[in-house]
C-alpha cells in the first residue's frame, strides 16, 4: 500500500495514447492521484450503455478505498451509468462524470442562456444519461459531437494508435466555434470527454467563454477533500 493518493481515478480498458492534460495521465495533477483499471470496460461498452460490468466497476471503487483514497473519479464522461451505485455503496465521495457539473454551470449563467458540450460521441449522449446527472435540461443545452471528427475517432473511439494532438485541437475548437455561431447566446462549454482538457485552452481562446472539463471538477473536489491551512500575512 502507499499513501497521499487522495483521488482515485478508474479507467476504462482503452488504447488511447494520454498526453498531459488528459484525465489518465499523471502528469496532468499537481497532486499524487491512483489509477485502477477496468479489463474489459471497452469504449465501445461504454457507447453503447453497457451495464454488465457494473460489479467490475464498483471492484475497482472498492480497490481505489481500500488504498485510501478520499475520493473516486473516473476517465470518461459515460461513466455516469454507475454513478448512483458507486455513491451508494462506497461511503466516499464520488464523481465520475464530467456531466456533474452541469447544474453548477447552470446556476452561473443566465436562465435564457445555452450551456455547450462537446461530447466524444452526441448519439450516444441521450437524455438518459444526462438524467443520470441531473443534466438533462433541453432549454439549456447545446451539444456538438466529435464522432465523424476524423482524427479525434481515430485515435479515441477507433483506437488506432495514432494521435495526432494538433488536428484533434483543431476538430474541438471547430466543434466549439459552431456551436457558438449555432447559439450565439452560449455562455459556457463543458467539455464532456476526460482526453479533451488539453484542448481547452485552445477552445476558451477561439470562444471567449468559460471552459468547463474533467480536469476542472477534479481540481474542485480535491480542494475539497484535502484542506490545507491558509498562508499568508497582515
Amino acid at each position: 500500500m502507499s499513501y497521499g493518493e487522495a483521488i482515485g481515478i478508474i479507467l476504462l480498458d482503452s488504447q488511447a495514447p494520454y498526453i498531459p492534460g488528459d484525465v489518465a495521465n499523471a502528469t496532468t495533477y499537481d497532486f499524487p492521484v491512483r489509477f485502477q483499471r477496468v479489463s474489459g470496460l471497452t469504449v465501445e461498452k461504454i457507447m453503447n450503455h453497457d451495464l454488465s460490468l457494473l460489479e467490475a466497476v464498483l471492484s475497482a471503487g472498492e480497490v481505489l478505498k481500500a488504498e485510501g483514497v478520499r475520493a473516486i473519479t473516473s476517465d470518461c464522461g459515460f461513466m455516469a451509468l454507475y454513478q448512483e451505485d458507486l455513491v451508494e455503496k462506497l461511503d466516499v465521495p464520488v464523481f465520475l462524470s464530467s456531466l456533474l457539473q452541469i447544474p453548477f454551470i447552470k446556476q452561473l449563467t443566465p436562465k435564457d442562456s445555452k450551456i455547450g458540450i462537446i461530447t466524444a460521441n452526441k448519439n450516444a449522449l441521450s437524455k438518459e444519461v444526462l438524467a443520470l446527472c441531473e443534466a438533462h435540461i433541453p432549454e439549456r443545452i447545446v451539444m456538438e459531437g466529435l464522432e465523424d471528427a476524423p482524427y479525434f475517432a481515430s485515435a479515441f473511439l477507433k483506437e488506432e494508435g495514432i494521435l495526432n494532438t494538433v488536428e484533434v485541437e483543431k476538430e474541438v475548437v471547430e466543434a466549439a466555434e459552431k456551436l457558438q455561431k449555432d447559439y450565439p447566446d452560449m455562455k459556457s462549454i463543458l467539455l464532456e470527454c476526460s482526453v479533451l482538457p488539453p484542448y481547452a485552452s485552445a477552445v476558451q481562446k477561439a470562444t471567449g467563454l468559460p471552459v468547463f472539463d474533467f480536469v476542472t471538477m477534479i481540481r474542485y473536489v480535491h480542494s475539497a477533500v484535502v484542506r490545507e491551512k491558509s498562508k499568508g500575512h497582515m
